[in-house]
């Protein structure tokens, strides 16, 4: 199933090296690399407000995510890259689908895949990359495509970037089913399939980004991230039940087929001391749908020693309510949009955790390095109750060869 979960934290950062060129008037040396990431994560929560039961009932819920990430430089232009990961999600909130415990609602496997290639056109700055993939679960199926470009002044104080991500959705069931193997259906609540409520089973989504990176100087780094998000097709969550102050029985969530979303985000790294770092971010958020949110994170990374270092978080997040949102029973009949799922209720919420990340960048063998490993936990808590842990480890190791060219 499609799952409304949140991950907030279970990506830890990744850590880029820049090859260095060195020449002579006979040769010069290129660095050829390979990098690969491995990632594994866990994430639990709970609460009583599970829009599969129309806003009241268990949101218990566990994530298992395991994924790997390739990236191949052949050279100082060219980079490709490649993703593959799956996660097993466990939920007794969507077990209620049908009101089977432990029924085949219960578990699910999202399975991923991505693929992307960039290259530097000539010594324009200006680099150019394509990015698409695949992802699939029981009752769901997305095909990413993405394009971008980013442009570095001479001497890299001040970094542009555009992209432009869509993702083509289709929301049916029975595609890993064993009697199947396609898609067959969207999947209703089992007492409302006497109908088709959607005539729809698809989702469009279009995001243009921009991003401004500028070096004030030594000490300051800032960036500016506006985004503009468009969505068409299916927004509701078929599984989601709605009950109304006069009525006995559900309906199927109802909201509308379009959606705008505005996100605006500002962040200013400090480099305050040798070993202490200030990363100060803040985000602004407005769609169509009457939601305005508002995001502050620190995040304080401290160097302990040349390898090993710990960065304390702190996340605070608000937001206001749709209008198209009401609790269990508080809907009246006459709505023609309807949801009592509480992502889209109004709450604030906390995040606040450790990263520990440990780099000795040590020689393996031949000519691959340990380059890092990083341990982050979080602990979630949102105003309605719903509270989360989130765990995560990301390790990487690196494969440099330097390349002796004879020059011409």
């Amino acid at each position: 199933m499609k799952k409304r979960y949140l991950l907030f934290g279970l990506l830890a950062s990744s850590f880029t090296g820049r090859a260095q060129q060195q020449e002579s008037v006979y040769q010069k040396q290129q660095l050829k690399e390979t990098e690969v990431q491995a990632l594994l994560s866990y994430y639990s929560q709970d609460g009583n407000h599970s829009a599969v039961t129309g806003g009241k009932g268990t949101e218990q819920l566990t994530v298992f995510a395991a994924e790997a990430t390739i990236t191949h430089r052949p050279d100082s232009v060219q980079t490709m890259s490649i993703n593959i990961g799956a996660d097993v999600i466990t939920s007794a909130s969507t077990d209620n689908i049908d009101y089977v415990i432990s029924s085949a609602s219960r578990s699910d496997i999202r399975s991923h895949l991505g693929i992307g290639y960039s290259r530097k056109l000539g010594r324009s700055g200006i680099t150019a990359g394509l990015r698409t993939g695949l992802s699939v679960e029981s009752d769901y199926t997305s095909l990413p495509v993405g394009l971008s470009l980013s442009y570095t002044n001479a001497d890299g104080s001040t970094e542009l970037q555009l992209g432009l991500q869509t993702y083509f959705d289709d929301l049916r069931w029975g595609r890993i089913n064993k009697r199947y193997w396609r898609p067959v259906t969207l999947v209703y609540p089992i007492e409302l399939r006497y109908k088709q409520w959607f005539d729809t089973y698809t989702r469009n989504s279009y995001n243009l980004s921009f991003a401004l990176y500028q070096i004030v100087n030594r000490r300051v780094r800032v960036a500016l991230m506006p985004e503009l998000v468009y969505q068409k097709g299916l927004l509701s969550t078929p599984f989601h039940r709605v009950y109304f102050d006069n009525e006995i029985s559900a309906r199927v969530e109802n909201l509308p087929m379009e959606r705008w979303k505005i996100p605006i985000g500002l962040q200013a790294n400090i480099f305050a001391f040798r070993n202490l770092i200030f990363r100060a971010y803040y985000r602004f958020y407005w769609d169509n749908f009457g939601i305005t949110a508002h995001t502050f994170q620190l995040e304080v990374p401290v160097k302990l020693s040349p390898q090993l270092a710990i960065a304390p978080h702190l996340r605070w997040y608000t937001q206001t309510a749709s209008r198209y949102f009401k609790p269990y029973k508080e809907h009246s009949s006459s709505e023609v949009f309807y949801t009592s799922d509480y992502d889209l209720s109004a709450f604030n919420d906390i995040k606040m955790g450790l990263t520990l990340r440990y780099a000795p960048q040590a020689r393996m063998g031949g000519h691959c390095f340990f380059d890092e490993a990083a341990l982050r936990y979080a602990w979630y808590k949102r105003s309605d109750g719903l509270y989360a842990h989130m765990v995560t480890l990301l390790l990487d190791v690196k494969h440099s060869r330097i390349k002796t060219l004879t020059s011409l």
